[in-house]
């Protein structure tokens, strides 16, 4: 028997010996039984990628401190990920308020000012490229998230994040002014199209 067949045979049978135990282990901690067995899996597929270079004198207790950390790995992408839910949220529903109060204290005059053109232009310029695409498309062409991920080949959440970013800055910058920017977005999409 070759040394490439017993290799095959001992991680079939660790495999088979310990997989299940490691799957419920692993399903204590995340949502659903898919994403047990997917980090159960990736450990065993990483142990056997790199088994010349692991030290087999505890592979049970190596495999589950992989799992362990996979898990760990997982959970803390979870957070992330609900935070920038979170924050992406919280920036709608302040942005319908401001909204609101914008049209309560809208001045005509005000928006056709070149001065506040000019400060939008600037804020917009500062912003990174990527960014920039990204809330241009989303507020002056109302595009939808999936629509922008799949323009600019980017996830979902990287149009959330950008569109955050891209608010917060705005907001920092354009300070008294940011009530006004809201409502300008239809009179200047001729001038912005120069950001494209």
């Amino acid at each position: 028997m070759s040394l490439q067949v017993e290799h095959m045979l001992a991680f079939n049978k660790l495999y088979t010996e310990y997989s299940r135990r490691f799957i419920r282990f692993a399903r204590s901690y995340v949502q659903t039984d898919e994403e047990a067995e997917d980090i159960v899996n990736d450990s065993f597929m990483y142990y056997w990628e790199n088994r010349a270079t692991i030290d087999n004198s505890n592979l049970a207790a190596y495999l589950l401190t992989m799992v362990k950390h996979r898990c760990l790995n997982h959970l803390k992408r979870q957070v992330l990920e609900e935070q920038i839910k979170s924050d992406f949220y919280f920036l709608e529903e302040w942005e319908l308020q401001l909204k609101i109060t914008s049209l309560e204290v809208c001045n005509p005059n005000m928006l056709m000012s070149h001065e506040i053109q000019a400060l939008v232009q600037r804020a917009l310029a500062a912003l990174p490229v990527q960014t920039r695409e990204v809330l241009l498309r989303s507020r002056y062409h109302s595009q939808s998230n999936k629509e922008i991920a799949a323009a600019l080949g980017i996830s979902v959440k990287a149009v959330e994040y950008h569109i955050t970013k891209a608010l917060r800055v705005l907001r920092v910058v354009l300070k008294d002014y940011f009530p006004f920017w809201l409502l300008m977005c239809s009179y200047w999409l001729d001038e912005m199209s120069c950001w494209h």
